[in-house]
């Protein structure tokens, strides 16, 4: 039996910020910004979407009623969590209408609780062929303005609908994975901005990768001219390239082309959204899978994710006959053609508007923000969440 991949859905909010301008406004060289890191535009969340609006959202558009009915597991991977206690998904369940006899949890480890959801997810539907589970990788990342971080981060989810016979990706099994307890980058209960050791992150993630890839060679006889591809976790677009350069002298020279050219791809949409924490591994797919049109079904791809901590992971997974008919490609061509630039002072201002943490009642105007699902306020120490087709 294959299990794997059969829907993906994104979201991403409608606002952004020019990385250009952020640049000149923060007097750093612009090609700091778009070369150096990598990354064209920052997507800029407005106070009314949050994690589990962001995740809803991506869902909404690729469950229909017989996915609702089948889902028995909601698997959010989040480090933006809104509750120290319930889980995101179980917001999520509600707002997207799902079958009342699920699970539904959060699952934390950085940027790599979707990848564990998902290999959660992989062992359930095992037991369970029948049935479906949504993993959800939602984040917001934030480390503050005019801060060494400022420039990675950003705001958006996926949605992955995990279920036997895959109509998108069969994930293959011969998983290798590495954990290893270090502080290169954390967020204390008590702060709402992470703290990183930069260089040190660096370091480490290119570390963990060529570690797992020299485990996975190992383990299964293959070589980077199996790959039509590798994703990676791209918390900013450059580190993923510098990961997969520090691999490329063991690849012919028709193989580093191949895997260069199609990690150009694999990286554009990230560049234009920003770091998503759990769900950029996932993104970084999708913009391959949607951006390359000449991907042949049978192709391997392969899938390095990083959680800071750290936990890492390299997966593979193989293309299914007529996958692009399942992509919702336009949708997300009309997602990202519908965004809105704000200016840099604008974007300031958004990103200090904060919700209470008194107790107090706010109520949010959602008319401005064209997501179904959103946030319109606090009440009784209570997020308040609408979706506006119910």
């Amino acid at each position: 039996m294959k299990i794997g991949i059969d829907k993906i859905g994104f979201y991403t909010p409608h606002l952004y910020v020019d990385m250009n301008k952020l640049a000149v406004s923060r007097n750093v060289e612009p090609e700091k910004f778009t070369i150096g890191i990598g990354q064209s535009k920052m997507a800029i969340p407005p106070i009314s979407q949050d994690p589990v609006t962001l995740a809803a959202n991506a869902a909404l558009e690729i469950l229909d009623n017989e996915d609702k009915e089948k889902i028995d597991f909601v698997i959010f991977g989040t480090e933006s969590g809104i509750d120290n206690s319930k889980s995101a998904g179980v917001y999520v369940h509600r707002l997207l209408g799902l079958n009342p006899h699920a699970r539904a949890v959060e699952v934390k480890q950085a940027c790599y609780g979707a990848t564990a959801g998902i290999q959660m997810a992989k062992g359930h539907i095992a037991l369970n062929p029948d049935s479906k589970v949504l993993v959800l990788g939602s984040d917001i990342a934030r480390y503050g303005l005019n801060t060494s971080g400022e420039a990675t981060q950003g705001a958006g989810a996926v949605a992955l609908l995990i279920s036997a016979e895959p109509r998108i990706m069969e994930l293959e099994e011969n998983n290798v994975y590495l954990t290893d307890d270090i502080m290169d980058f954390w967020r204390p209960i008590y702060s709402d901005k992470a703290f990183v050791d930069g260089k040190f992150s660096n370091e480490q993630y290119i570390l963990f990768f060529e570690k797992v890839w020299e485990q996975y060679k190992a383990k299964t006889d293959l070589s980077l001219k199996d790959f039509e591809a590798i994703c990676f976790h791209l918390p900013y677009t450059k580190m993923g390239l510098k990961a997969l350069r520090a691999v490329l002298d063991e690849a012919e020279e028709e193989d580093k082309e191949r895997l260069l050219a199609n990690f150009e791809i694999s990286r554009k949409y990230n560049r234009n959204v920003g770091n998503i924490y759990t769900g950029s591994l996932y993104l970084s797919l999708l913009s391959l899978l949607e951006q390359k049109d000449d991907l042949q079904s049978g192709a391997k791809i392969g899938l390095f994710s990083y959680g800071s901590g750290a936990v890492g992971e390299f997966f593979t997974g193989i293309l299914q006959p007529n996958y692009r008919e399942h992509l919702h490609i336009a949708e997300h061509t009309q997602l990202f053609a519908a965004r809105k630039e704000v200016t840099v002072a604008e974007y300031e201002e958004i990103f200090q508007e904060t919700l209470p943490i008194d107790g107090s009642t706010l109520e949010l105007d959602v008319t401005n923000d064209p997501a179904t699902i959103c946030l319109a306020g606090m009440k009784d120490n209570m997020r308040q969440y609408v979706n506006k087709e119910d």
